[in-house]
Formats: structure tokens, sequence, C-alpha cells
């Protein structure tokens, strides 16, 4: 039982601290402006702070690493501290944004790893009802668990949005009656940026341009990238990581946005597309089939089975159909609110009899 009267505290990994994805940053922003402090993680905390909570993000991140030797040691640290946590009588709450490390450096690592952490975990937040559904189904011991739904927020005022479609061109090298399309995030092979490049090449259609945009993960995923798309002037390269202040322009330039992920479960990058008013063509797998019915089908394209040109082309031609105007609505995904479903699985959580592994 939680302590009569102690203020509820939030220790996070991450939180202000993170520049991958301003998502983190901005729900703990409300999360502190609504009266519950938030601290950036550090071990030093999980021994002597007084967080009752600790709220996790990502843990696939410790199983990315190329080296073997650091994947062992950082992975074992932090399920010392979660049991170091839990001797601290603090609660860990995992907000569950992919179901495994996207690029499966070390899967016997991995096989052991996910076991040890579930059982460590107190509750687990998820971004829609299908995550949660698949959470549960790759995890069965978390139903168990508190759980919520509670999703993304989007981005809009996040970043500056003040460039026209007419003025970003230009700055891109994009003719302005040019169908463009748009990958947009950090690009790592589950991403599966050259099956993009390839079908586009095959298009039947000269005008056409495709802009891929992003920082790639290894000098490996850049060699791909460039040899995909070597000797067809309609494909620009930006592999640099892109400026906040920049974003807006290859968002106000494209007409489509194309993810063509293997794999996913969540899609910020979706989300980011959307929330500057860009449509998004994206695969019928994971919680996409949600944010379609979300956004609106005016928003959100989905396709079974490999991305091929004629899924491209049907994409364009339903993108730049002259009805779709304005943005969608994305309705739910205002920060404040979120916040406040994120303190109320803080309080139910520290309320929830939990039992921790010897």
């Amino acid at each position: 039982m939680a302590a009569v009267g102690r203020p509820l505290q939030v220790m996070a990994l991450p939180a202000f601290e993170y520049a991958g994805n301003p998502y983190v940053n901005q729900l703990y922003q409300e999360i502190d402006a609504l009266g519950v402090k938030v601290s950036e993680f550090d071990p030093l905390r999980v021994a002597l702070g007084s967080e009752r909570v600790w709220h996790l993000h990502w843990p696939d991140y410790y199983l990315s690493d190329p080296g073997v030797a650091r994947v062992l040691f950082r992975t074992s640290a932090l399920l010392a501290l979660m049991d170091l946590a839990h001797a601290r009588r603090k609660k860990i709450l995992w907000t569950v944004h992919n179901l495994a490390a996207h690029e499966n450096l070390h899967p016997r690592i991995e096989r052991r790893f996910w076991p040890a952490f579930i059982r460590r975990v107190d509750g687990t937040i998820s971004l829609t009802p299908a995550g949660q559904a698949a959470a549960f189904r790759r995890f069965p011991e978390l139903a168990a668990k508190p759980g919520f739904v509670i999703p993304h927020g989007h981005y809009r005022g996040l970043y500056a949005d003040a460039i026209t479609r007419e003025a970003a061109r230009p700055t891109l090298g994009v003719d302005a009656q040019a169908p463009m399309v748009l990958f947009f995030g950090a690009i790592r092979p589950y991403k599966n940026v050259p099956r993009l490049i390839e079908a586009f090449r095959r298009m039947q259609h000269p005008k056409a341009i495709l802009v891929v945009a992003g920082k790639c993960g290894s000098e490996r995923d850049a060699s791909a990238v460039r040899a995909a798309g070597a000797g067809d002037p309609r494909i620009r390269l930006h592999l640099d990581f892109v400026a906040p202040s920049e974003v807006q322009r290859f968002m106000r330039a494209a007409d489509l946005v194309v993810l063509p992920f293997r794999d996913i479960l969540n899609s910020g990058s979706a989300l980011l597309a959307l929330s500057f008013g860009r449509p998004v063509l994206v695969p019928e797998k994971g919680a996409m089939a949600e944010l379609r019915a979300l956004a609106g089908p005016d928003w959100v394209m989905t396709y079974e089975g490999e991305l091929t040109p004629a899924v491209i082309e049907r994409g364009l031609a339903w993108a730049v159909h002259p009805h779709r105007t304005g943005a969608p609505e994305l309705p739910g995904l205002e920060w404040t609110q979120i916040a406040r479903s994120t303190i109320s699985a803080y309080r139910a959580l520290c309320e929830a009899r939990t039992e921790h592994p010897a």
C-alpha cells in the first residue's frame, strides 16, 4: 500500500532529455503541469529517490547495440535496477511501443531478456486496444497485471509549421506540379526503405518524385539506400538528421507519406504526417487499422502484402484527390487529456497489489 499523504512523484526513462521523439517530452511536460513531479531516470533515484512510479519506454533499446558484451551488461543492469526498485517499494510501468527489438541482433539474449523483464513489470500502457491485445498475445503474463490504453498524442504545435507547399517545394528542388512521395524518419532495416525505392523505380510515372529524408542507423543502411536510388533522377535522398525547424519543409512539400515497414505496432511517423495534414500509406499491420479508423479513410490508406508499384500509384491517385482539404481531426489525441489519463494510471498502479519475483 502507498503511504497516505505521500505525494505522487514519477521517474521516467526517458523523460525530458530524449531528443529522438518529442512524444515523451510533451507527455511529461503536461504531467508536470498537472502537479505530478517527473524526474529523469538516474540509478541513484532508484535506490534513494522518493518517486513511487518508474515509467519505462523502449526497453528494446538495450538490445539494439551490436556489441554482445554491452548488451549483456545493459540488460542485466536494467533487470537488477528493476529488482532494486521493487525493494524500494516502487511500481514499474511499461509503455508498450514495441514487442521486440527491430533488428533482432541478439536473439539468444533477447529470448532470455523478455521473460525476465515482463516478470518485473507491474503494469502496462498500450497506445491502442489492438496494441494491448498484441502485447497480451506476445506476453500472456501481462494480462494478469494492470493494463491501460492511452493513445499517443498528436504533434500539432510541436514543430514549426509556417511554410506553404508552394514555398517548400523549391527548397527541395521539386517542381510545383510533380506528384511527390515522402519517406520521413530514422532509417533502419525494419523500415524497408530500399524496398520503397525499388518499387518506386518501377513505377511508370516520369514526373513523380520520391524524397527520402532521415538519418541512417548505420553506414550499411546508408549504402543500401544509396545503391537502391542510384541513377534515378526522380529519387532525392536527404540522409542526415532533419532539424525540428526543417520538418515542415518535407511535410508541406509532400503529397503522400509512405511508411513501408516490414513490422509495425505503432508509428510516430504516421502521426507526425497526419499532424501536418499529409495522407499516409502504411501496411495493414499492428495498430494501423485503428489509426485509419481514428483519422478516417480520407487520411490513412493501408495495403496488404509487399509494397508494389501499383500500390504506390494507387496511393498517389488517392492522395491527390481534390476532395481532401484541411487536416484530420485526430479525436482523443490532445496532450492534456493523455496526461490526465496517465496520472490516473499511475494512481491505480500504486493502489494495486502486485507480486514481485524473488
